[in-house]
C-alpha cells in the first residue's frame, strides 16, 4: 500500500482564506485526501469548501492543534457537525474517544507528549508505540505523530518504529517541507503524511502558487 498524501488547505495552523479558490484550482489533481482547520475563514466558507470537497469524492479530513479537554471535545464535535470522513489531532481524552466512538468518523489523535505553538513532540519511541497499540484495541484506527517535530531523537527512526510496530495506520504531521523528506517518508511508508504550509510557503516551487508546489509533490512522489 502507497503513502496517502493529505493535503491541508492551511499555513500556520489556520485555514487559508482562499481556501475555496486554491481547492477548485487543484481538485483535479490524483489526491485524494483533502483537509483544512477549524479556524481561519467564516462558518460559510467552511461550509461551502466542504461540500465542495464531497461533490468532488475526495475523503475529507479536519486537524486540529489543541491540547485541552474541553477543546478537543469540541473539535470532536465540530469534525461531526461537518460531516468529515476524518479527525486528525487533538490529545486523547477517554471522553472524546466515547463521544466520537458513536460517530461515523475516523479518529487520529496524537501520540507522545505534544505541547506549545507551534507543536513539538517528546517521549519515548517505546511509549508511543504502546501508546498507539492501546488506542487500537480500543478500536482506534490510526495516529498522528509529528516526528519532524520531535526533540527526543531522529524524526525518521521514530517514524520506521511507528510503522514497523504499531497496529494503528500511521500518519506523519508536520514540516515535511523538502523533496529530500518527502522521498523519505514515502521509503518509511506510512499510511499517510500531512503538507500544508510548505505549499503555501513556496517551498518546492518559489514564486508559484499551490498547484504548482502541488504538481511537484506528486512529481517527487512518483519519483521517490
Amino acid at each position: 500500500m502507497g503513502t496517502n498524501l493529505i493535503v491541508m488547505l492551511t499555513k500556520n495552523d489556520k485555514t487559508v482564506t482562499n481556501a475555496v479558490d486554491v481547492f477548485e484550482n487543484c481538485k483535479d489533481l490524483p489526491i485524494k485526501y483533502w483537509g483544512f482547520k477549524n479556524v481561519g475563514i467564516p462558518d460559510s466558507e467552511m461550509r461551502k469548501l466542504i461540500g465542495k470537497m464531497k461533490a468532488s469524492g475526495k475523503k475529507t479530513v479536519l486537524e486540529v492543534v489543541t491540547y485541552t479537554e474541553e477543546s478537543c471535545m469540541d473539535a470532536a464535535k465540530f469534525a461531526c457537525k461537518y460531516e468529515f470522513d476524518y479527525l486528525m489531532g487533538t490529545l486523547f481524552f477517554p471522553s472524546v474517544w466515547e463521544f466520537l466512538k458513536s460517530q461515523s468518523i475516523q479518529y487520529f489523535p496524537f501520540v507522545g507528549d505534544v505541547y506549545g505553538s507551534p507543536s513539538v513532540l517528546t517521549g519515548s519511541p517505546e511509549n508511543m508505540v504502546n501508546q498507539a497499540n492501546e488506542f487500537f484495541e480500543n478500536d482506534i484506527p490510526g495516529i498522528d505523530i509529528l516526528a519532524y517535530r520531535y526533540n527526543n531523537g531522529n524524526p525518521e527512526e521514530l517514524i520506521q518504529r511507528m510503522v514497523k510496530n504499531s497496529k494503528a495506520k500511521t500518519v506523519v504531521a508536520g514540516n515535511i517541507d523538502s523533496d529530500e523528506r518527502i522521498a523519505t517518508v514515502k521509503k518509511l511508508n506510512p499510511w499517510g503524511f500531512t503538507m500544508g504550509s510548505a505549499l503555501f510557503s513556496q517551498k518546492f516551487v518559489k514564486g508559484a502558487g499551490c498547484r504548482a508546489n502541488l504538481e511537484r509533490v506528486l512529481e517527487v512522489l512518483d519519483a521517490a
